[in-house]
């Protein structure tokens, strides 16, 4: 039996592993900072977030209790939140059809 490709299912699972990664990558930086060790750069945390994982960011960071008063990076988590809201209310408004065309002929 051929199974064909399923793009949801691809996305959940992409969404499911980034996310876990995110939330570890926050704890194992913070076990790091906390043996004064080698660390996660916060572009690497951000990145993370970025790629789909902000759930998985914003979980670590509370549970871990990890980045919660660094302004200036709190301020770029919120920004990829704010971000990736944008482009998911956007585009299930306009049709993803429509969304990626607009964003190509931006493109150039």
């Amino acid at each position: 039996m051929e199974q064909s490709f399923n793009p949801l299912e691809w996305l959940t699972c992409y969404l499911i592993a980034i996310n876990l990664i995110a939330f570890a990558c926050f704890g194992i930086d913070k076990a790091l900072a906390e043996a004064q060790s080698g660390r996660i750069s916060e572009a690497t945390l951000l990145m993370w977030a970025f790629v789909g994982g902000t759930p998985g960011a914003y979980a670590g960071r509370q549970l871990f209790r990890h980045k919660t008063r660094k302004q200036p990076f709190s301020r770029h988590l919120h920004f990829i939140a704010v971000l990736q809201a944008f482009v998911i209310i956007t585009g299930s408004v306009m049709g993803w059809g429509n969304f990626i065309a607009m964003l190509r002929s931006v493109a150039g």
